[in-house]
């Protein structure tokens, strides 16, 4: 029965490190998939984050270029001879310079 009793020994031994093993592997898993999920979490908020300062830069850049618009619209209105000469100035320049 010694014998017997040393056989049982090391396979118990070896039935405990797999026992063991097998819990670390699952405590790593679940930590793995915790962090990942925080990392997931982290990703979403910067992601708000950014996505809601590039719809607050869209409509303030939307607002200029509407009261540009409307801006240029009034002088027009208001200097149109001026408006008619700018203009015309503009484009002899840029004749000028695209003819080069």
């Amino acid at each position: 029965m010694p014998n017997e009793f040393t056989n049982q020994e090391p396979a118990g031994k070896a039935e405990a490190a797999k026992s063991h093993v097998k819990q670390a592997a699952e405590e790593l898993r679940t930590a793995a998939e915790e962090k990942a999920r925080e990392l997931r979490s982290m990703a979403e908020n910067t992601a708000n984050e950014y996505r809601h300062r590039a719809e607050q830069v869209y409509d303030d850049a939307r607002t200029k270029v509407r009261s540009l618009r409307e801006d240029g619209e009034v002088y027009v209105r208001e200097n149109p001879m001026r408006a008619v000469m700018t203009a015309l100035g503009v484009g002899f320049v840029m004749g000028l310079i695209f003819r080069r």
